[in-house]
Order: C-alpha cells, then sequence, then structure tokens
C-alpha cells in the first residue's frame, strides 16, 4: 500500500470538523443592531410548510370554465404576484392544466400571530387588475422568490392610470427579429385608438405596466401605435418574454378563481416535529458512532469522523452554505432523504471495515489488509451508490416542476417527490466524498503511526 502522509490525518479531521461546524451553526456578525449572515448554517434553512406550518390551497375556475392552457398560465401567474405583493416569497406554485386547478403552498408569514389563511387566500385569488401608467415612479420595494426586486405602490404622475387590461386582447411571446437569441412580447389590443393616443402623448417616453400594486415592465414608447399591434422589446430569454406575457394575459381573463379546497398546518405542530426530529437525529448518531467504535475501534473512530462531515456538507447542501447551491426548501421528504443517505454513509464504512478485518485475520499485514480490504469493498459500495444516484435522477428528472408524469399524480405530489430526490442525491454525493475518500484517506494516514499500528485497534487478532 502506498503509505499517506502522516499529517494529512490531522488536515483531513481538522478541515472536516470546521466544515461540520461552521455548516451547522453558520456565522454572523454584530454591528450594533445590525446582525449580518455571513455563513448560513441550519438555522437559515428554509423550512417547508409541513415542518414550519402554512396554508395549502387549491384553486379552479369560477362557474366551471373550461380554461385553456394558456389561460391556466396566465392565472398562476396572477397568484404569483399576489403572493409577491402580500410578502410571501417562500411558496410552491404549480398549474395543473389537466384538470384546470392551481395548487398553491406558502408559510405562515413570519412573527404575525393573528394570521388569517381565509382572507389571505381570497386576496390571492381576487380578481387581477392590470393597468397601464406614466412614467415608473414606485414608493417601495421587495424581492421576489428568485431574489429580484420588486417595484410597489405606484406614486406620483404614475398614479393615473391610462389604460386597463381588459383593452389587452393577447399577449405572447416572439422571437425577435433583429436582435438573435432575444426574445419580446406582442401585444394585440381591442382598442387601437385608445393606445394610438397613449403612444403619441408618451412618445419617447416611459408607460409603465402594473399589475395590481406591482410594477410588471416598464416599456418606453418608440413610436406612434395606431393599427392596435403592440410590442415590449429588450433583452428577454424565452423564460422571461413568456412570464411576462402571462402576467399580462392574466389582466384580461374571462372568468374568476374560486377556492376548491384548502387546509392549514399548525406551525407549533410543525416545530414540535421538527424538534423531536432534531433531538432523534443527535440521539442515533450518537449510538451509531459508538457501536461503530465498539466493534471497529479505529476504523470506527475514523468513520465517526467521516459521517459528522458527511452530515455537514448535507446541511451545507440544502442551507445556502456554498454560493452555488441556492438554499432548498427543506420538507419532511426531503429528511427523509437526509436520512437514508446518512445510513448508506454507516454501510460504507462498514464494509470497507469489516473487509480490512476480514484480511488481518487471514494472516495479512496491516498496510496490506487496508490496501485490499479498500479495493474489495470499493465494488460494492459504488455499485449500491450508483444506483441510489440513477434513481435521484430519475425523480429529479421525471417527478420536477415540469415533468411528463404531473398529468398522472398530479405537481402538487411530483414537488413532494422532487425534494425526496434532491436531498437522496445530495446525500449520496456527499457519502462518496466524506464516506469513500476522507474515511479512506485518514485510515491509511492513521495507520502510519507507530501507536497505532497494532491489528487489535483494525479489528484483527493479536496486538
Amino acid at each position: 500500500m502506498k503509505r499517506v502522509s502522516k499529517p494529512v490525518f490531522f488536515i483531513t479531521a481538522i478541515i472536516i470538523l470546521a466544515l461540520s461546524y461552521f455548516a451547522i451553526f453558520g456565522f454572523t456578525t454584530q454591528y450594533g443592531d445590525i446582525k449580518s449572515t455571513v455563513i448560513k448554517g441550519v438555522n437559515d434553512i428554509r423550512w417547508g410548510i409541513d415542518i414550519k406550518g402554512g396554508v395549502e390551497a387549491t384553486f379552479k375556475p369560477a362557474g366551471d370554465v373550461d380554461a385553456t392552457d394558456e389561460e391556466m398560465e396566465a392565472a398562476k401567474a396572477v397568484i404569483e404576484t399576489r403572493l409577491v405583493s402580500n410578502n410571501i416569497t417562500d411558496y410552491e406554485l404549480y398549474a395543473d392544466s389537466a384538470s384546470d386547478r392551481i395548487i398553491v403552498r406558502f408559510p405562515w408569514k413570519e412573527d404575525e400571530a393573528n394570521f388569517d389563511p381565509e382572507q389571505a387566500i381570497d386576496e390571492i385569488a381576487a380578481t387581477a387588475q392590470l393597468t397601464f401608467r406614466p412614467g415608473a415612479s414606485y414608493a417601495t420595494t421587495d424581492v421576489d422568490a428568485n431574489g429580484q426586486i420588486v417595484y410597489k405602490t405606484p406614486t406620483g404622475e404614475t398614479e393615473e392610470v391610462l389604460m386597463e387590461g381588459n383593452n389587452v386582447e393577447s399577449a405572447q411571446p416572439v422571437i425577435d427579429t433583429q436582435n438573435a437569441g432575444n426574445y419580446n412580447v406582442a401585444l394585440k389590443l381591442k382598442d387601437a385608438n385608445v393606445f394610438k393616443n397613449i403612444t403619441e402623448k408618451y412618445l419617447s417616453q416611459t408607460v409603465s405596466i402594473w399589475m395590481d400594486d406591482i410594477m410588471i415592465s416598464q416599456p418606453r414608447v418608440d413610436s406612434v401605435i395606431s393599427n392596435g399591434d403592440a410590442s415590449i422589446t429588450g433583452t428577454f430569454t424565452l423564460q422571461e418574454a413568456t412570464d411576462l406575457a402571462n402576467k399580462i394575459n392574466a389582466g384580461a381573463l374571462p372568468f374568476k378563481l374560486e377556492t376548491s379546497s384548502f387546509g392549514t398546518i399548525s406551525p407549533t405542530l410543525g416545530a414540535s416535529s421538527l424538534t423531536a426530529m432534531a433531538y432523534a437525529a443527535v440521539a442515533a448518531i450518537i449510538l451509531i458512532s459508538l457501536l461503530m467504535i465498539i466493534i471497529f475501534r479505529l476504523p470506527g473512530v475514523i468513520a465517526t469522523i467521516a459521517l459528522l462531515g458527511q452530515v455537514g456538507l448535507m446541511v451545507a447542501t440544502v442551507s445556502g452554505f456554498f454560493p452555488v447551491f441556492s438554499s432548498f426548501t427543506m420538507t419532511l421528504p426531503g429528511i427523509a432523504g437526509l436520512i437514508l443517505s446518512i445510513g448508506m454513509g454507516v454501510d460504507a464504512n462498514i464494509i470497507t471495515a469489516e473487509r480490512i478485518r476480514e484480511e488481518l485475520r487471514g494472516g495479512k499485514t496491516i498496510d496490506m489488509a487496508i490496501a485490499k480490504g479498500s479495493k474489495n469493498s470499493f465494488s460494492a459500495i459504488f455499485d449500491g451508490n450508483v444506483t441510489v444516484i440513477i434513481v435521484a435522477l430519475i425523480l429529479l428528472l421525471v417527478f420536477g416542476p415540469t415533468n411528463i408524469l404531473s398529468s398522472i399524480f398530479g405537481q402538487s405530489t411530483t414537488g413532494t417527490i422532487y425534494a425526496f430526490g434532491y436531498t437522496l442525491l445530495m446525500g449520496v454525493i456527499c457519502n462518496f466524498v466524506m464516506g469513500v475518500f476522507a474515511s479512506r484517506l485518514m485510515l491509511k494516514s492513521i495507520s502510519g503511526f507507530k501507536i497505532f499500528r497494532k491489528k487489535f485497534l483494525f479489528g484483527g487478532v493479536g496486538k
């Protein structure tokens, strides 16, 4: 076996312990009354409504209207705008066009003891009011679920309404023929004269478009439009142009939304469940670590350090610890995925430690036993983990927000399965990093110390 330098064990262990500490507890700075989060930890995880508590509602077109796919997407855009206007940015929203249903889940408002879910649902489902206004003056700002700035409350000259959304016949994304790769939003108006007068008066000026209290676009009038066909230009991607078109179409929906069902989850119940799971997780990790140390001795100690690193790394992938990974909304199925991957991490270390012990009992030297045991166990660990990775990828691709099975199971169900697949995939990857690579690196390094070169410490017979 090729020896690994002795300091590698201490360097790896320190990195794992530091990563685990900051991933779990985070790091904040305080300057006066201003508290800034430098590194995100467990407290920064976005908890789903099944843990934090919140509201789940299903909307449908009133009067049994058979809505088109485009109308359902427009209605979805209305609800999304309403959620942001109510300062609710951590939400789940799905449009099931097959059954003309829109499912929305959102958490309880922070620090609000008298939150009325029925009133909130009524506000979200209210008929959208689309308006065209002069200028683009606003009084307040907010941040949406994607971290984008939202401009709210028209002020000054922008309080005047030039045209309402009922004059818009349709809006759709179109390819920008002059700028390859960009898209525009084409508008078709019912009364061309109304828009003609607006474009004449505000030529070379801004005419903003508002959904209720939120500004959704601020195009500049470049020419007088007299035929009722207008175009909002810009450096839009297809998705951005589609989203804007949906919001504009929402102001001209031929139906109202009504609530077909809704339910609530108490935040107290969710918090209690989370606390119980946290205690259970700590107790389980301690018990597993003790058993690993008692049965496998030195490899068990290494496995415990690697297990702690795996837990810290998994928390980091969902808390926003790494800038490349946005904060993930953690749900109960997501926690189940993490627990399952922790079990696989323990299993990987057990397989390796057992193979090493078998080699030692067969008369191999410590170096030879570690090399051969690691080699013989890798195929079993690799096959098992790769199989789970394939399953997790299938869950992500098939049961994601846009998927081929939403018409069968509904996007509400598939979103839940997606959370399980995501945490399972992250957990298995963390298992490879900590349970396979880091643990073997530390084991080979520590075996170089004379004090630890005893077969008894590796589960073998003799001294």
